[in-house]
């Protein structure tokens, strides 16, 4: 198998996997809280606490895929230009 066929079945195999995941999960956890819909900070003795909510998130931890995010904005594109 010589390296650029090899390279393109990874590429399409790496594409299935993602799609498949958008598919079947399509929110993931916030990457700035950490899913936990806020932020953890200390008080002045070292003990943690709960901090502001997430701005990001709108404090519930999850956000929408990339892949997700794509497939819904093609699908109201679509939908607004078939009718």
């Amino acid at each position: 198998m010589t390296p650029i066929l090899l390279a393109i079945t990874l590429t399409i195999a790496v594409t299935i996997c993602y799609v498949s995941v958008c598919a079947v999960s399509p929110f993931g956890n916030c990457r700035k809280c950490h899913g936990m819909g806020h932020q953890l900070t200390t008080d002045r003795s070292g003990r943690l606490k709960r901090g502001q909510d997430c701005r990001r998130c709108k404090a519930t931890g999850k956000r929408i895929r990339v892949g997700r995010w794509l497939y819904n904005r093609w699908a109201r594109i679509y939908r607004a230009g078939a009718s």
